[in-house]
Parts: C-alpha cells; sequence; structure tokens
C-alpha cells in the first residue's frame, strides 16, 4: 500500500502533460466489451450450427467414418496449436488488426501486408459464402410456406435485404452486434444437436468407399469450420480486459467448436446425423416432414446470416486499420459519433459481399471461391505460427515447448497448402490456385510499391492500442515522442522490486534493416 499511497501523493503534485497521449484506436471505443461478448463474435464466425450439418455430409462423402473422425480430430489439434501461437501476441498487446498486426512484430511489413492480404479475403469470402448459403436457405424457407423467390431479381431482393439488416446490426454498435450474433447462434446451435442427439431412424449409411483426396477436402472443411475464432483478436481494443479476455476466447474458442465438429462427425460414423443431411439435402423428398425442413433451414439460416455478419464485422476493424495506418484511404476510417463504429468501412464490406454473393447465384464460383478461401486461411496460419517464434526470440522469452509447437503448426499448415495446390492441379483446375498465387503475391507486390511511392506509410504498420494519459496515474509513467512525434508511454516509475511491463511489445519491422 506505501507504493500505491505514494503514486497517488505524486499524482496531485504533477502537472498534466502538454499534449496528452492517445491510442491511435480509440475512436473505437475502448474497452467495453466484455468476455462473454467477445466470445459471442468468435464462435459465431465460425457458423457452428451449420458447420455440425455440412461436416457430417462431408464425411459421408469422401471418406470412411472412422477416418473422418481422425481426421477433424486432428484439424482440431492443429487449430488449438495455432490459436496457442496467437495468443503468444494476444498477451502482449491488443490490435484492431488481428492476425495482420501480429505478424508485423514477428516477420515485418512485407510478410504483414501479405497477412493482410490472405486475411482479408478470408473473411470477405467467407461472408460471402455464408451469406450466399444463408439466403438459399431462407429461399427454401420461404418457398415450404408457400411464397416464391425463385427468379433472379427476387434472389438479388432477398440479398440485399439480409444484407441490410446486418448493416444496421452492425453499424448499431459492437455490443448490440455481439448480443444479437449470440441470440441467434445460440437458437440453432441448440435445436442442430438436440436433432443429433436424437436415435437414428434407420440403419447407419454404408461407409463410403473414399474419393481421390478425399482426407484433403475433410481437413480443409473442419480446418474452414473452426476458422474464425482469431475474429475476436480484432477487437482487442474495445474489450474490457484485452489481454485476459482475447487470450481465454482464442483458445476456447477452438476447444468449444472443435468439440462439437468430432461430435458431428460421430453422429455420421453411427447414423445418426442421416436424417439432418438428407432433410438439408432432399427437404421433404426424404421423407422429412415440412415441419422439420422448415425448422432446419431456418436453423442453418440463422446460423450461416450469423457468421456473415460476424466475418463483416472482423473484416471492417483490419479495413479501418489499415485505413488508420493510411495504407488505404482514409475515409474507411470514419466512425459513428454515437455508437463508435467504423460505418464506412462496414458498408463498403458489406456491399462487396452483397454483390459477389448475389453474382454467385448466376455464375458457378462457389468451389472456387471455397478453395481460395481454405488457403488464405491456412497462409495466413502459417504466417502467424512463424511470427511467433521470430517474435518470442526478439522479445527474448522462447522456450522449447513454444518454438516446437509453433514449428509443427507451421509445418502442417504448409503441408495442407502444398497438398490443396498439387491436388487441384492434378484435377485439372488451375484456376484456382492461379488465384491462391496471386493474392499470395500481393502482399509483396503492395510492399514493393510503398517502398518506391509512399515509403514514410510502411512505418505507420503494426498501430496497436496503447496506453493513455487517462489510463496512467499523473507523474507514475514517462511519455515521449514516438517516430512520427505522438506521445506514448515508454517506461513508469515503479518500485524497483516491480518487474517492469513488457505486455505490449513496441513495434518492430524487420523489414527496416
Amino acid at each position: 500500500m506505501s507504493a500505491l499511497s505514494d503514486a497517488i501523493s505524486r499524482s496531485f503534485s504533477a502537472g498534466e502533460p502538454e499534449r496528452p497521449a492517445v491510442s491511435p484506436l480509440r475512436a473505437l471505443g475502448r474497452r467495453r466489451l466484455s468476455g462473454i461478448e467477445v466470445l459471442a463474435q468468435s464462435v459465431a464466425t465460425t457458423a457452428p450450427a451449420a458447420s455440425m450439418v455440412v461436416l457430417p455430409m462431408t464425411v459421408l462423402r469422401y471418406a470412411t467414418p472412422l477416418t473422418g473422425v481422425l481426421t477433424i480430430l486432428g484439424a482440431t489439434i492443429l487449430i488449438f496449436l495455432i490459436a496457442v501461437c496467437v495468443t503468444r501476441f494476444t498477451r502482449r498487446q491488443a490490435a484492431a488488426g488481428g492476425l495482420y498486426s501480429f505478424v508485423f512484430q514477428g516477420l515485418g511489413t512485407r510478410a504483414a501486408l501479405t497477412t493482410g492480404v490472405a486475411i482479408l479475403a478470408k473473411y470477405v469470402g467467407s461472408a460471402t459464402l455464408t451469406l450466399y448459403s444463408g439466403t438459399a436457405a431462407l429461399s427454401a424457407v420461404l418457398g415450404e410456406l408457400g411464397i416464391d423467390v425463385t427468379g433472379h431479381a427476387a434472389t438479388v431482393a432477398v440479398h440485399a435485404a439480409v444484407a441490410a439488416v446486418a448493416l444496421a446490426v452492425l453499424v448499431r454498435g459492437a455490443r448490440f452486434a455481439a448480443l444479437a450474433l449470440l441470440a441467434v447462434e445460440a437458437g440453432s446451435l441448440l435445436f442442430i444437436v438436440a436433432l443429433t442427439l436424437l436415435p437414428p431412424a434407420g440403419p447407419a449409411p454404408p461407409a463410403p468407399t473414399g474419393a481421390p483426396h478425399g482426407l484433403l477436402y475433410v481437413a480443409l472443411a473442419a480446418v474452414f469450420a473452426l476458422a474464425g475464432f482469431e475474429s475476436a483478436t480484432f477487437f482487442g481494443p474495445e474489450a474490457k480486459r484485452p489481454l485476459v479476455t482475447i487470450t481465454r476466447t482464442v483458445l476456447l474458442t477452438p476447444l468449444i467448436c472443435g468439440g462439437l465438429f468430432v461430435f458431428a462427425a460421430w453422429a455420421a460414423w453411427t447414423g445418426r446425423a442421416t436424417t439432418l443431411v438428407e432433410a438439408y439435402l432432399h427437404g421433404t423428398a426424404s421423407g422429412a416432414s415440412a415441419p422439420l425442413v422448415i425448422a432446419l433451414n431456418l436453423g442453418l439460416t440463422c446460423s450461416w446470416l450469423a457468421s456473415a455478419t460476424a466475418s463483416s464485422h472482423a473484416a471492417s476493424r483490419l479495413v479501418y486499420s489499415m485505413g488508420v495506418e493510411r495504407l488505404l484511404p482514409p475515409f474507411l476510417t470514419a466512425v459513428h459519433r454515437r455508437f463508435r463504429t467504423p460505418y464506412a468501412a462496414l458498408l463498403c464490406i458489406m456491399l462487396l459481399v452483397t454483390v459477389a454473393s448475389a453474382l454467385s447465384t448466376a455464375v458457378p464460383v462457389a468451389d472456387t471461391l471455397r478453395t481460395v478461401v481454405r488457403a488464405m486461411v491456412v497462409a495466413a496460419y502459417v504466417l502467424v505460427a512463424v511470427a511467433s517464434i521470430r517474435f518470442l526470440r526478439r522479445i527474448r522469452e522462447q522456450t522449447p515447448g513454444a518454438v516446437g509447437w509453433a514449428l509443427v503448426a507451421s509445418l502442417a499448415g504448409t503441408a495442407l497448402l502444398a497438398y490443396l495446390l498439387v491436388a487441384r492441379v492434378v484435377d485439372a483446375d488451375v484456376g484456382a490456385p492461379a488465384v491462391i498465387v496471386a493474392l499470395l503475391s500481393a502482399g509483396a507486390v503492395w510492399h514493393r510499391h510503398l517502398r518506391r511511392r509512399r515509403p514514410g506509410d510502411l512505418t505507420r504498420v503494426g498501430a496497436f492500442d496503447c496506453a493513455e494519459s487517462a489510463d496512467v496515474l499523473p507523474g507514475a509513467g514517462v511519455f515521449a515522442p514516438d517516430a512520427h512525434g505522438n506521445p506514448v508511454l515508454v517506461a513508469g516509475r515503479a518500485p524497483p522490486r516491480r518487474r517492469p511491463p513488457q505486455r505490449e511489445a513496441p513495434p518492430h519491422d524487420p523489414d527496416a534493416a
């Protein structure tokens, strides 16, 4: 208590700084989201209710039951190792750029830009696919109710209406969006799990004989279903206890969703998922009752649209962060005065997602887009795993276990990505691999352009939430200007026994050397 008393006494005599330090991300509204609200955002992005129907369908199509269960279990372990790598950063800093900002800390601007392109493509692509699937399920519900929305104009109208509702929810505020996502996803998940727990209506389906690269597609489907756990990292500056809340969410989401997905694979093995899969694929023609088909499609609609909303939510924070760093046009940093949401970034993301989803109904690009998005997920995870190794070595906190698990995760991800590219080429599909290579090269091209034309903007990469003058007792901290002249906390006047804080790592750019 003596140290605290001394600090309080000094605060009365210390003068106010001429220029107070402020976080570059303060416009979003700091310290507002609780742990359950952050968890709702993360879980909703993975669409667990919908994935519990899609994964059994994938297992029944591509793999034998036992190998399907083991593959999904292996994918869950891999994603959990990636989550552990992500926590190396979330325990030390909060950033609206998520993995993009974290990779910068370990691998520099070039790798960060590559990660930014990959993760933005992932979230926009994922939102497009889930919006497309959600509106298709909603159209099926309306069709069962006697409302025909099969025409092109009607389909576009449904897409626009759903996107408008999602945009209104997101602009209303991060807390409102999180609670809405939680309510929608929880209801859908409880319904799907309840149907899966019912005993099988008939004998278990015959085991499939397998398909070319079947295990690859099961593994990618499981990784894609679990992808999105890292969306919580985009809301670090807005969390009440960012270094604790985000870390817990990043670790809990893969465990919760992974357990549900392994259970869904077991249900496919025992035949308990047959009713769900048949009702999803064939509707009332499968023998399922009309109320069951309507309820199932309504649950899937809610889950998919919640995922589309959550993915767009996360993408808007990444775009906003890049706008703050002047890598994207400054109008994307516009924030609603009352709700503290980046409405300009949200509007652009939702417009892009809606147009892409509507076009997908006329142009059959869903399979290619799904392949590209899955590849972008794996690439981003490999980069953050490697970055965690470099980051821990830079701050001299590496341990053999931390480095070893990160190395295992990065090698497994690299092998999975390489296998995907080879498999698509072998199957005579060169379009998806070409798009994947182009997106992975875009970061390096972007970096080269900035280095030649706007080198000053490269020094702004890596913006993260930092302590403000209002967060520190007057006289208890030392503020100094950074490279851009903005005051930041560089030291504290703590007692000698106390270990100096090391939770917010300073920006570092190996590419600048």
